[in-house]
């Protein structure tokens, strides 16, 4: 059964749906791409490992990922290289969080692989300055930007700092910008309201090569399907933070009124 929104459905964005979401978001887009660009091009998947602990992003109880400490015993007597410490810790603490993995697709020229498109799909972790991996992802992005490899972002997240790329978009739940490495300093946004469907954006290759088409909202649409997110989503709970604006509220709460998925 397909999503009652449009466009993004902003229930996905909740903590126990949203990197499953993501992962399969990512390689929808992969495999769409993987449709077109071939023999000359290939998409593909590419993973950014960080340790977070992603329940501070949230003031719900539930989280993408807990932070996990793992303790074990510790026999006695206890060494330190080849010195005996007389007095042992009681316990051995492992203190990172779990490992979270987040995709990236990546565009590359097929024989040399030479990297020509990099697309990024944002996650809490990118969006919130409390996290190591926000800082990573904005080093990351100005290396991208200061190179000849084409650069798209996908938000799909209405919580968070917006990115510098789309500080002057107009201010909607979701954005999409796109700089090509022949365009810069010039940017391409594509700013999404809530009640919006998705946009079919271009997703440029080699210079001189005709931009690939990348369909968001079959894309997402597709990915909805495939995840069972019709049977994991109660739409009689509110949205999940951040709260909607009054104009918002009113569309969705008239929209799920005349939906199916309101049980």
């Amino acid at each position: 059964m397909p999503s009652p929104f449009p466009g993004m459905d902003p229930y996905i964005e909740q903590p126990r749906l949203w990197m499953d979401f993501h992962a399969r978001l990512a390689d929808e887009i992969s495999a769409n791409l993987n449709r077109q660009i071939r023999p000359a091009y290939f998409a593909r998947l590419t993973p950014y490992t960080t340790y977070e602990a992603m329940e501070r992003f949230h003031s719900r109880r539930q989280a993408i990922l807990p932070d996990v400490g793992v303790m074990r015993e510790v026999a006695t007597p206890y060494y330190a290289g080849e010195v005996t410490v007389l007095d042992p810790p009681a316990q051995s603490i492992e203190s990172m969080g779990d490992a979270l993995d987040i995709l990236s697709v990546e565009i590359l020229r097929r024989g040399d692989e030479q990297l020509i498109t990099a697309i990024e799909i944002l996650s809490p972790v990118n969006k919130h300055p409390s996290y190591d991996a926000f800082w990573d992802y904005r080093r990351k992005r100005r290396d991208l930007l200061r190179s000849d490899v084409h650069f798209l972002e996908i938000d799909l997240l209405r919580a968070g700092e917006r990115t510098l790329l789309e500080q002057l978009a107009p201010d909607t739940p979701y954005c999409i910008s796109l700089s090509r490495a022949d365009d810069r300093p010039y940017i391409s946004v594509w700013p999404i309201p809530l009640n919006s469907r998705l946009p079919t954006i271009p997703v440029p290759l080699d210079f001189g090569d005709p931009d690939a088409v990348l369909p968001l909202s079959q894309i997402v649409a597709s990915v909805y399907e495939r995840g069972g997110y019709d049977a994991q989503i109660d739409y009689q709970q509110p949205v999940p933070p951040p709260a909607l604006t009054s104009d918002e509220a009113v569309w969705v709460a008239d929209l799920l009124k005349r939906s199916s998925h309101k049980k």
